[in-house]
């Protein structure tokens, strides 16, 4: 399964909606529900699903789902 795909169902599951489609210029602008808390839940759930950690550096980093797919490519390389 293509990195993307995989983030995607993170991400419907993190925010329970099935139909959400994830593209990497895409911010939480464009996901309804996505706070503060959802990002943190989001954070944990991406570490769990691809076995890698994030730096406290990284997350700051993170403008949009490119920038966090941009990351997890390099992290399971």
């Amino acid at each position: 399964m293509e990195l993307q795909e995989r983030l995607n169902e993170v991400f419907c599951q993190v925010f329970d909606d099935e139909d959400i489609r994830i593209a990497p210029q895409m911010t939480a602008d464009d996901i309804d529900g996505w706070d503060s808390l959802s990002h943190v839940n989001l954070i944990v759930a991406v570490e769990t699903t691809f076995g890698i950690r994030f730096t406290h550096k990284e997350v700051l980093t993170f403008k949009n789902i490119g920038d966090l797919l941009n990351c997890i490519a390099a992290k399971v390389q």
